[in-house]
């Protein structure tokens, strides 16, 4: 029983140490909306703008948001008023700068892609709410052509 007791009281040790080893969560620090492709638009990066400058039409548009820091895993997404669900990956700070973690790395944030149609052009809005406190509320916004 001694035996035991000690066992378990080295693996909860242990475990103790890892868990308090490990680097903390980073709250959410910014989103960025980095670029839209598209078959009539191509290749268009957005940097700092508000709206793009090619248009953007058909029915494989997508969006690439880079959130760095860690958000809801389920964030706020719409393109003219219609939600919209995405895919995410996430990102590791490593030599060469951001890069999908693929298994590697510790995560520093989360790159996601969006697909939808647009016929006419409107609004794309992205809101995410901080995990770690204070959970604040960051968003961006880009008008597609």
């Amino acid at each position: 029983m001694t035996r035991t007791f000690k066992f378990v009281l080295a693996c909860f040790s242990l475990f103790m140490s890892v868990g308090l080893s490990a680097a903390p969560a980073t709250r959410l620090d910014s989103i960025e909306i980095l670029r839209v492709t598209s078959v009539t638009g191509a290749d268009e990066e957005v940097g700092s703008n508000t709206r793009t400058v090619r248009e953007h039409h058909g029915s494989d548009v997508r969006v690439y948001v880079l959130e760095r820091g860690y958000g809801n895993p389920q964030p706020n997404v719409t393109f003219n008023g219609q939600r919209l669900r995405g895919e995410s990956a996430p990102v590791c700070n490593q030599a060469e700068g951001l890069v999908v973690c693929n298994g590697a790395g510790s995560t520093v944030g989360y790159l996601h892609t969006f697909t939808f149609s647009n016929t006419d052009g409107g609004r794309f809005e992205f809101s995410n709410v901080s995990l770690v406190p204070p959970h604040d509320r960051l968003s961006a916004s880009l008008d597609i052509r």
